[in-house]
């Protein structure tokens, strides 16, 4: 994600609409990838070398999240502890992707590499959320 489009989304007066655009971008981002994953578990999981019931189930649990995460993004005042909530799952997914990787998945080379990238990205929404909220909360 490039600093410029980042920097855009943070610029405000209002911090609480600081927090409202990165739970957006997250759920934008997760909804994609969920739909992505259910919709050609497939084809996907034989070029990233995950089985496809897997690559199924995790993307109608992506939708699923990511469906919560934009309710409450569209909340004019997203609650403290629904935006903890998400902080959390998304450390416990990048936490989870990691074992995942070195632990039982056997994926391609383009499966680790996107499993990872996944992680990161995961991670880095993680730290804007819990960042926005920090400033938006005394």
């Amino acid at each position: 994600m490039s600093q410029a489009l980042l920097a855009g989304l943070a610029r405000t007066a209002q911090p609480l609409s600081m927090v409202r655009r990165f739970l957006a971008l997250d759920a934008v981002v997760t909804g994609a990838n969920g739909l992505a994953y259910a919709a050609a578990s497939g084809p996907l999981g034989e070029f990233l070398g995950v089985d496809r019931g897997l690559l199924f189930e995790i993307g109608l649990f992506l939708t699923a999240y990511a469906a919560g995460v934009a309710w409450l993004a569209s909340r004019p005042r997203p609650s403290v502890l629904g935006v903890k909530a998400v902080v959390d799952v998304n450390l416990l997914w990048t936490v989870l992707s990691v074992v995942a990787l070195v632990a039982w998945l056997e994926p391609t080379t383009a499966g680790a590499v996107w499993t990872l990238l996944q992680a990161g990205t995961v991670a880095g929404f993680a730290g804007l959320q819990w960042s926005a909220l920090r400033a938006a909360t005394p």
